[in-house]
């Protein structure tokens, strides 16, 4: 009789310093250094293994890429996933060993549910790290203006280092579009940018969401980026509609300030919004709605490769 040979899972919790890695079945975890030469012994005899790494800023990216160089199928968890799956087993303490320990239990249980991870090009990796690091130095730049404001003996000291961050998000901008052109998206970039609001950054972030992952339509595509609403209701109660912000924040800031620019400079979106107020939502609500319909439009002029079209608008808006 042929003996069934069971896939190893493994799960791994990532920090700066050190992983905690457990073996599905295994109680507890093993801790070894976030390094390289730690990180290749230990995987050295799970070649054909499974593992559920829990997505972090970059601390995550040395073992993703050890474990893949070593040929194990890599999957990542995000920390929304990861939480709302120890609330559905009440699991109530968390700690590094515990959270590696449901990491593995959960890509055991769930593994047929999930796509492995699929190695992206440097320049791809590269592009996103900018966009952030972008987004946190325009975040400084205005935290800056609005500190040194009241402080008159401030002000120049305040406008030079203003100026000092300027120079270094003009020298990211360069460098993303010189990766936009690498990676082939020059075309697809500037059609999304004819869209309404949608500005060259905004444009890129769109292209780069769309290309993330595979996406049949634009219900997955919104709900990437966190866009798409999560209900509560049983019986007669209806509860609060909410974002479900799985996806990035900064597709969400990037979008929420196309929607302005579109509700102050396209006929359609600025009566759509006045709509919206009419109706007694918020201007965050009313926004966060536009917001939505960009991101469908962008996702059809990416899928069918074509152009925006102004005359059209209206029937693209259709789908809420």
């Amino acid at each position: 009789m042929a003996t069934t040979v069971r896939r190893v899972i493994l799960g791994a919790d990532v920090s700066k310093d050190w992983l905690d890695i457990n073996v599905h079945g295994d109680e507890g975890a093993t801790k070894i250094d976030n390094t390289r030469q730690a990180i290749d012994a230990f995987l050295k005899g799970y070649a054909d293994a499974a593992i559920a790494v829990e997505v972090t800023n970059t601390y995550h990216e040395l073992l993703v890429e050890r474990a893949m160089k070593q040929g194990l199928s890599v999957y990542l968890i995000s920390g929304y996933q990861l939480k709302y799956y120890a609330r559905s087993i009440k699991q109530r303490m968390r700690t590094d060993p515990i959270d590696a320990v449901l990491l593995a239990r959960f890509l055991h249980r769930e593994i047929d549910d999930l796509k492995p991870y699929v190695a992206k090009s440097p320049a791809f990796k590269q592009l996103w790290q900018l966009i952030k690091r972008r987004a946190l130095l325009v975040q400084h730049n205005d935290q800056l203006r609005q500190s040194m404001n009241g402080v008159a003996f401030l002000k120049r000291s305040g406008r030079s280092l203003i100026r000092s961050n300027q120079r270094v998000i003009d020298l990211i901008e360069k460098r993303m579009n010189t990766l936009v052109n690498e990676l082939g998206w020059r075309e697809e970039v500037a059609r999304v940018k004819a869209t309404p609001g949608v500005g060259k950054l905004s444009a890129i972030a769109l292209v780069f969401a769309y290309r993330s992952g595979e996406f049949i339509h634009s219900d997955p595509f919104v709900a990437f980026m966190g866009l798409d609403v999560k209900t509560k209701d049983s019986g007669k109660f209806k509860g609060k509609r909410k974002l479900t912000k799985q996806g990035d924040g900064e597709y969400r800031r990037l979008l929420h300030c196309a929607a302005m620019a579109a509700a102050r400079c396209n006929t359609y979106f600025k009566e759509r919004y006045e709509a919206l107020q009419a109706r007694g939502l918020s201007k965050t609500a009313a926004y966060v709605i536009i917001a939505r319909k960009l991101a469908r439009i962008a996702f059809v002029l990416m899928n069918k490769q074509v152009d925006f079209d102004n005359n059209r608008l209206r029937k693209a808006c259709n789908a809420t």
